[in-house]
């Protein structure tokens, strides 16, 4: 059995003086056999050949995906041809009269052939409040939450067993490690509108603060619960109570960058932006006291990342431990973030399964949900409510806050650029998802800005697309979030399946999955139904 994630070298040493016989350096297929075959040349020179023969050839794993995407393709052809079918008066009239025989009459009767805003409650359950809301809200923020949400569900699920949809083990960049950031950085976009919008009705600051706190505190709590479900073991052991996960994180951060916009903000700042001395900088000259709270935190992160000591381990390492590094630093997962972990809360209270070990084969648990990634999580928020600002200061100029918005994608980009070296492993701080390294917020940001900036364009400027599906999970992230959590072993949501080793059917089943909380979140829309904390 051997790696087909990397390509592999292969080492044949003699057994006698360790010489050095042959190398061979293969790329190997998913399910494919192989042999070495081995011969001597010249027994007197002692020359040996290898060569690699292909005994059954490797399928081609990605045909699920294309197969998937196809289907999903045609579904949405099907959509779109249903709405534009739809246009058609004589179309629509025939369906109203199929789906609702006794208003056949008044739709025959009507002005346009076609249902009015006041009279149409049967034809459409949404009324004209919900939907003149509905309009004046921003959709692409909510398309942006759920495409992140959608990914992650999918992600959690399995990812069809492909490699690029796991988390990856150490320093780098999959799939699935772009979600949870990009949660974080549209969760940091609301808190600016919502609370400029509680502030300008007139809510009192300390009421906004009782309201910031509880919601801080339920989500922390339903972190706890869902991280450790127990659902069948029995009584639950407090000393192995896992106390980090990605709600708590998302808790921790709200209520962080929540109150630092609500101590510093003013009701209707926006309005008055024009009267700083450079209105190039009005969405961030106001609030220059944030900006100083938020470097002194990145500060110390650098200092505690770097010049914390370890037991048993180099200053400053950032390595994954276990068998890395030649296996000389075997203890030090995470380094300052793996010990700081450990120290405060236990190693029983922590993740015990970290990306890490499959590769490196690491002993020790780390949990990348931990303490001190917590902090350049609230910078991933802050960046976030940086573009709510940039929203809110330039309402209505859509060139004006599309610009911006490219202007700190490209700063962003540069910043990650040179503390990488544009490099996996060689930077002065790699990208890596289980530190949440200072380069691995500014990658994320980076690429958050543009595909707010794409969305933002498609959904609120042009409207060519609607933001469906993602819209209607994005407007019930919290229960999408926890119900997928919850129910992830029941069916429907998961079955036995014929070949545990098949691309195929791990796809359908975390498709399926993945889709059925899609519709779900629309039923749960269209009847009005949000959970909200």
């Amino acid at each position: 059995m051997v790696d087909t994630q990397h390509p592999l070298t292969l080492l044949l040493n003699s057994s006698v003086g360790d010489r050095e016989l042959c190398k061979i350096q293969y790329h190997f297929g998913e399910f494919g056999n192989y042999s070495l075959v081995v011969k001597t040349l010249s027994t007197s020179t002692k020359t040996v050949s290898c060569d690699l023969v292909i005994n059954e050839g490797p399928i081609n794993s990605y045909l699920p995906i294309l197969f998937a995407f196809l289907v999903y393709m045609g579904i949405l052809a099907i959509l779109i041809v249903g709405r534009l079918f739809m246009k058609i008066d004589p179309v629509r009239n025939w369906v109203y009269k199929k789906l609702n025989p006794r208003e056949t009459d008044r739709l025959i009767n009507s002005e346009l052939g076609s249902p009015n805003t006041t009279d149409s409650v049967s034809s459409d359950p949404t009324p004209r409040l919900w939907s003149t809301a509905s309009r004046q809200r921003l959709r692409s923020l909510d398309t942006f939450r759920g495409l992140s949400l959608i990914i992650m569900v999918f992600v959690n699920y399995g990812g069809g067993k492909y490699w690029f949809f796991k988390h990856e083990s150490w320093n780098g960049l999959t799939v699935a490690d772009l979600v949870f950031p990009w949660f974080v950085f549209i969760m940091g976009t609301s808190i600016s509108l919502s609370l400029s919008s509680m502030l300008r009705w007139g809510s009192s600051k300390r009421k906004v603060l009782g309201k910031i706190l509880w919601r801080s505190f339920l989500l922390i709590l339903l972190g706890i619960i869902v991280v450790n479900p127990n659902y069948c073991l029995g009584p639950l052991s407090w000393d192995n109570l896992r106390i980090p996960g990605v709600l708590q994180r998302l808790g921790f951060t709200y209520l962080v960058v929540a109150a630092l916009e609500l101590l510093f903000t003013r009701a209707g700042a926006e309005s008055r932006a024009l009267e700083t001395p450079c209105p190039a900088l009005q969405d961030i000259l106001p609030y220059w006291p944030q900006w100083i709270f938020i470097l002194m935190l990145e500060v110390i992160w650098l200092c505690l990342t770097f010049l914390l000591p370890v037991p048993g381990c180099p200053r400053g390492y950032l390595g994954p431990g276990g068998i890395g590094d030649f296996g000389n630093y075997p203890n030090c997962t995470g380094g300052a973030a793996g010990y700081i972990d450990r120290l405060i809360l236990g190693e029983k209270h922590i993740y015990q399964h970290p990306s890490s070990s499959v590769i490196y084969q690491t002993t020790m648990p780390y949990d990348p949900e931990g303490i001190l990634g917590t902090i350049n999580t609230i910078f991933m928020a802050f960046l976030g409510l940086q573009a709510g600002k940039i929203i809110l200061f330039y309402r209505d100029q859509h060139k004006q806050i599309m610009s911006r918005f490219v202007i700190w994608s490209i700063v962003m980009g540069i910043i990650s650029a040179i503390l990488t070296k544009c490099s996996k492993e060689e930077g002065f701080i790699p990208i890596n998802k289980n530190l949440w390294s200072i380069s691995y917020v500014t990658t994320m940001s980076c690429f958050a800005f543009l595909l707010l900036l794409l969305i933002y364009y498609l959904v609120d400027v042009k409207r060519l697309w609607s933001g469906a599906p993602f819209f209607y999970p994005g407007m019930n992230s919290i229960l999408v979030y926890i119900g997928h959590e919850v129910f992830e072993n029941y069916f429907p949501f998961k079955w036995k399946m014929q070949d545990s080793q098949s691309h195929a059917e791990h796809l359908t089943q975390n498709l399926t999955a993945t889709t059925l909380w899609v519709i779900i979140s629309y039923l749960l829309y269209r009847r009005r139904i949000f959970w909200k904390i």
